[in-house]
């Protein structure tokens, strides 16, 4: 090809790529020109209505709470993660997501692939409850009492493969006890078993134990978190009690879909950050059994990262399957 024409082909590429770079702050400074919308998998979106609101307010724009409880959060990711890179489709992830990556080999979308960390906004603990009957006041005593009848205590999960399912299996091979799983298709018959007694144990969401140890109903045996609950001060942690590495808890984030310019997540990433600062944002959230957090995206990457490693972990010495 002669000299001219390569150097005006060259040209005209360069400006393209010029554009495209001029393009992306562009278009970041401009965001948000039209509502967000916040897609909900499985779990309460009452984080997603707290931080929305804020969040709507602070950017100029409505944040649309979109629940799309369906299939174990497989809907809500799958609709995030096909969405444009444009910050106008967002995910509440959750807990759900770290363990199906770790379970499900066949999705439609890789969650660390397809979707970029924002935030982590929130983390709540599991309790361990048994009913009052059983005579188990801490770890040590429930132990001792699993080991003195092998395979005859049972512990319920609102289902196969749920973080409530996998906190139990961590449980039992770090205390190298017989204990047998009872999965249940969600979480309301699960409780019910466990408050009847027929269940002798269960590790129930922060939010659904704490009513009932108050009234009495159930007994809280340990925290499932890194420290203490601080709804239940009085209530040790399972690593307190022996079993140092033993550490699980249910978290609230905002996934973006992959290749969404660092300029817009950074801007929710800040805008979120301060929201979750806010007294009144911190209380509302705590009334709903969540400790806020507000991490960096850098920060948030290696939770996950750490949380699809220890799942993995758990479900591999398990022989765990997907149903």
């Amino acid at each position: 090809m002669p000299l001219l024409p390569r150097l005006l082909r060259a040209a005209a590429c360069s400006l393209a790529a010029l554009c495209c770079l001029v393009a992306l702050p562009a278009a970041a400074q401009d965001y948000p020109n039209r509502p967000i919308r916040l897609i909900v998998g499985p779990g309460p979106d009452i984080l997603a209505r707290i931080v929305g609101d804020k969040l709507g307010a602070a950017l100029g724009q409505p944040v649309v709470v979109d629940q799309r409880p369906a299939a174990g959060g497989v809907v809500a990711g799958d609709a995030v993660a096909k969405a444009p890179a444009d910050g106008y489709t967002l995910l509440l992830s959750t807990g759900s997501y770290t363990v199906n990556s770790a379970l499900r080999s066949k999705s439609p979308f890789d969650f660390q692939r397809d979707l970029a960390p924002v935030s982590l906004m929130a983390t709540l603990p599991f309790i361990l409850v048994v009913p009052p009957s059983l005579p188990a006041h801490n770890v040590r005593e429930l132990v001792a009492l699993a080991q003195a009848q092998p395979g005859k205590l049972n512990y319920a999960s609102s289902g196969n493969g749920t973080p409530s399912h996998l906190s139990g299996e961590m449980f039992k091979q770090m205390a190298r006890v017989d204990i047998a799983h009872v999965a249940y298709k969600g979480a309301a018959p699960a409780l019910n078993d466990v408050l009847a007694g027929q269940v002798q144990l269960s590790f129930l969401p922060a939010p659904t134990a704490l009513p009932l140890v108050k009234a009495g109903r159930l007994r809280a045996i340990a925290v499932s978190g890194p420290q203490r609950y601080f709804a239940l001060p009085d209530v040790p942690t399972v690593a307190e009690q022996g079993y140092p590495e033993f550490a699980v808890v249910g978290w609230n984030g905002i996934h973006a879909p992959a290749r969404t310019p660092p300029a817009i997540i950074d801007k929710l990433n800040r805008e979120i950050a301060a929201i979750l600062r806010q007294p009144d944002a911190k209380e509302r959230a705590a009334g709903a059994g969540f400790e806020t957090v507000g991490s960096t995206r850098e920060q948030f990457e290696a939770f996950v990262k750490a949380d699809i490693a220890r799942a993995a972990a758990v479900i591999k010495a398990g022989n765990i399957q997907a149903d």
